[in-house]
């Protein structure tokens, strides 16, 4: 872990801005998509919607959504997240002061919203520092490229704590990292 902090610098979480209908909304869109192809989609949308807002998002229809290549479903939930919001029967004032697990209850009673999303707005829109998403694909991954074929995220996670969320931050960017270098390896 060390070696990774000095490659690549400070974990930037707690810089992001508080944007919590944008990180659930780009949250949706990237579910089981690479970092590229969920960022293309997120960019076709933005074009579309101009700000990722709950109002911005009740504005344009379903089918135009679809035509960013998101999935039919995937434009419903993040509707659906919008009217909620705009409803207050998703009020992200009131989960700012709630528990992680009382927060990722809350939110996976939302269409479209599992547990792995709820642990991603915990860390990204809601800054907690000690999240370790455990059914996270790439961390397990990367854990193993780092740690070798046998390591566990539970076991790993151990050592990171009360600093889960930041160590998983550093693992993704290994990844990142390590995938850049096997698409330049392909050429």
């Amino acid at each position: 872990m060390s070696r990774l902090i000095v490659v690549h610098g400070s974990c930037s979480i707690a810089d992001r801005e508080f944007l919590p209908f944008q990180t659930l909304a780009t949250s949706i869109i990237s579910q089981q998509l690479s970092a590229k192809a969920a960022n293309t989609i997120e960019q076709r949308v933005l074009s579309i919607v101009s700000s990722f807002t709950p109002a911005s998002f009740l504005s344009v229809p379903v089918d135009v959504l679809r035509g960013t290549g998101m999935s039919s479903a995937k434009a419903r939930h993040i509707i659906e997240l919008a009217q909620r919001v705009c409803d207050g029967r998703l009020n992200f004032d009131a989960l700012l002061k709630q528990d992680d697990e009382d927060v990722i209850t809350a939110l996976v009673d939302l269409p479209g919203i599992g547990r792995w999303t709820a642990e991603m707005f915990l860390i990204f829109g809601l800054k907690r520092p000690d999240i370790l998403a455990l059914g996270d694909a790439g961390l397990k991954r990367a854990a193993r490229l780092l740690y070798g074929e046998d390591a566990t995220l539970e076991s790993l996670g151990q050592a990171w704590m009360p600093y889960c969320s930041v160590a998983s931050w550093y693992l993704w960017r290994h990844l990142d990292d390590n995938f850049a270098g096997e698409q330049l390896m392909k050429r």
